[in-house]
Formats: C-alpha cells, sequence, structure tokens
C-alpha cells in the first residue's frame, strides 16, 4: 500500500522525551474502509503513536499523509482525524446532543446539517434516546457510544481510537465487537484501534500491527500473526494459553533435518544450514493431542494440573524428562498424576532461533512427526 493516494500513510514517526525514545521511527499504511489493529502490551507508545498521527505531540517527527496530503507540519484541527479516546473526554457540561454535534460546530456547518448527521450517526450507534441527557447520567456504555459518535459524525477521512472499549462492561465489549467492524466499514474512514486484548484484535482488525516497545515488529493478517508469531515476544502476547516453547537442536541426515522434542522425532523439511543450531520449537496448546491410552505416535507424559477455560480445559503436562508443556482439550481432564499420551499436529509447529528470538522462515512449519 505504500502508493496509495487515499486512506493514510505513516513514515519513520519518531518520538522522544528527552533521552527516552518512546517511538522508533513507526511505519504504517491504512487503506479507506480498513480497520488496522495497533496492538502490544501497556507502555508499548500505541497512545503515543495515536497522538503523533493526530497531530497532538509536538515532540514527533516523520510524516503523515492523509488522502494524499502531507499533514505532518498541521495542526490537528486540520487534519481531518475524528479520535475517540479510552477515557471518553466528553465536555461534562454539554448533553450528549452538543458533544457529538462539536466538531460540526467548530466547522460552523448550518444547523439543519449539523442535526441531520447528528441524529443519523445516535440512530446507527443506539443512542438516540440519550442526546438530550448530560454525560454523568449517561452508562459507560453510552459515554463510550456517545465519544464514537463524535468522532465519527464529521466524517473524518481517519479515525483512531484509542482502546475505546476497555472501561465497559464484557456484555458490552462483547456487542461492540460485533457491531465495530460493520460500523467502521460503513464509515470509509481509514482506522486504526489500539488494544492491547489479542482477542479484541483478532476480531475488529482487517489487519494487525504489533508494537512492542515502541518498534513495530510485525504487520500482517491477524491469523498470520496468529499461526505465524514474527518472535518470540510477538508469540508470548497472542494466546491464552500462550505458545509452548520447547528447547531443540535441529541435525541434519540421510532423511533430512529432524529434531528430538518431547520425547518425539520430528522432521523438519527445511534449509540444513539450521542443523546445529540452538532453536525452540514452537507448538499452540490446541496443537497438541492429549490422549488416555497409548498410540501410534505419541509420547508419555504425566498431567500435572487441569484448569477449565470457556469452551476448554487446559492441562499442564510433565514429559519423562521434566520438560513442562500445555495443551487444550475439549470436556473433563484426566486427574491430576495420571498418565496420558500427547503428539503435536507438527504441520503448524515454529522453530525460532534461540539467540535472536525470531521465526526462522526457512523452517516456520514443521510437517512430519514420527514416534
Amino acid at each position: 500500500m505504500s502508493g496509495m493516494v487515499d486512506g493514510l500513510a505513516v513514515r519513520d514517526v519518531r518520538v522522544a522525551f528527552g533521552k527516552t525514545v518512546a517511538l522508533h521511527g513507526a511505519s504504517l499504511d491504512v487503506a479507506p474502509g480498513e480497520t488496522l489493529v495497533l496492538f502490544g502490551p501497556s507502555g508499548a507508545g500505541k497512545t503515543v503513536l495515536l497522538r503523533a498521527i493526530a497531530g497532538l505531540d509536538p515532540n514527533a517527527t516523520g510524516q503523515v499523509v492523509v488522502a494524499g496530503r502531507d499533514v505532518s507540519s498541521a495542526g490537528p484541527e486540520h487534519r481531518n482525524i475524528g479520535v475517540a479516546f479510552q477515557n471518553f473526554a466528553l465536555y461534562p457540561h454539554m448533553p450528549a446532543y452538543e458533544n457529538i454535534a462539536s466538531p460540526l460546530h467548530a466547522r460552523r456547518l448550518p444547523a439543519a446539517e449539523i442535526k441531520a448527521r447528528v441524529e443519523r450517526i445516535a440512530a446507527l450507534l443506539k443512542i438516540s434516546h440519550v442526546l438530550g441527557q448530560q454525560p454523568r447520567a449517561l452508562s459507560n456504555g453510552q459515554k463510550q457510544r456517545t465519544a464514537l459518535a463524535r468522532a465519527l459524525v464529521g466524517e473524518p477521512k481517519i479515525l483512531l481510537m484509542d482502546d475505546p472499549l476497555r472501561n465497559v462492561d464484557a456484555k458490552l465489549r462483547y456487542e461492540m465487537r460485533m457491531e465495530l467492524p460493520r460500523l467502521l466499514r460503513r464509515s470509509g474512514a481509514a482506522s486504526i484501534y489500539v488494544t492491547q486484548d489479542y482477542r479484541e484484535a483478532m476480531s475488529l482488525g482487517d489487519r494487525v500491527a504489533v508494537l512492542i516497545e515502541g518498534h513495530v515488529v510485525q504487520t500482517d493478517h491477524p491469523e498470520q500473526v496468529y499461526d505465524a508469531p514474527a518472535s518470540i515476544a510477538v508469540a508470548r502476547l497472542f494466546g491464552d494459553p500462550p505458545l509452548n516453547l520447547v528447547p531443540c537442536r535441529p541435525q541434519a541426515g540421510n532423511d533430512g533435518v529432524r529434531v528430538r522434542a518431547l520425547g518425539l522425532d520430528l522432521g523438519l523439511p527445511v534449509d540444513p544450514a539450521v542443523a546445529g543450531r540452538e532453536s525452540l520449537l514452537g507448538l499452540r496448546p490446541e496443537d497438541i493431542a492429549l490422549f488416555r491410552e497409548a498410540q501410534p505416535g505419541a509420547a508419555p507424559a504425566t498431567l500435572e494440573v487441569a484448569t477449565p477455560l470457556h469452551e476448554k480445559t487446559v492441562v499442564l503436562l510433565r514429559t519423562p524428562d521434566g520438560q513442562e508443556v500445555l495443551a487444550s482439550m475439549n470436556g473433563a481432564a484426566p486427574a491430576p498424576g495420571a498418565a496420558v499420551w500427547i503428539q503435536p499436529n507438527a504441520g503448524r509447529a515454529l522453530l525460532y532461533d534461540a539467540g535472536t528470538g525470531l521465526l526462522d522462515r526457512r523452517a516456520a512449519r514443521v510437517v512430519e512427526a514420527a514416534a
């Protein structure tokens, strides 16, 4: 998308506070109608990047292009960017209607047009019945929808949302996850949505950009980020329970490259150059099958702990050589201390370099497993 003339293009945006660098040259592209989720842990620089894009941070350097126009030197009022903050940021002395209408008043639009726009966006967000109420009388969900309506009512080219569902209850958060993609596509804006909830990132994003310690470390479709995290740091952020990382050392032989892990001999269709390198084999808990009886191609293990999690049960296992591994299963688990057998779905395994923590693209997938 680097040659796009519409949407948003962010190039090498850097923010430093004194000697502390909060953002290290971030670059992103977002197409009109696309939602890019900016995902990362607390303190990664997500809000800093949003403020830089919106023109709210005087420390920011780099380039911001909106619909083909370089707005890097423009003030926030001249960027045509809508922002929905995590803390709602509603004017406490104005009813919901006036809060939503405030950016339209600032543009001095005719009263009839303001009224039509406010009523249209309020109906879309199902808050028409609270337009006459003050913010203190609104629930958190109504406040959040009011803030989102204010960000959308000006029909901005760019929409920035700073973790807008963090302060609402679980039921509303679930409902909004269902509603927001439709609403954002309908708006036609190039949208950036900030969250530190990987499930929200997976459900809302057309693409996901992972930000860690001020660096954009991976940008891809949600499924690709989950299936092939670019580094161990990314892998640990996606998944609950997280990815298993099993130490191994690939070895080259007459039948190709193989590793010994979890009591199994695994064949890797990879470049022999990885042989002898200290590595970590990545396995999702849901990709490890659990059996109560011995099976061909399965290795023995002991069940240590079982924890129900939503519709599945997460189990902590220990192999005979002392390696701990997490697996997930449907239904009730065997009792702690029970002997079980495990078999990874080797076609979904990943290989990381133990030194750099980066995914080895020459050995990203394991396709064969043998006992």
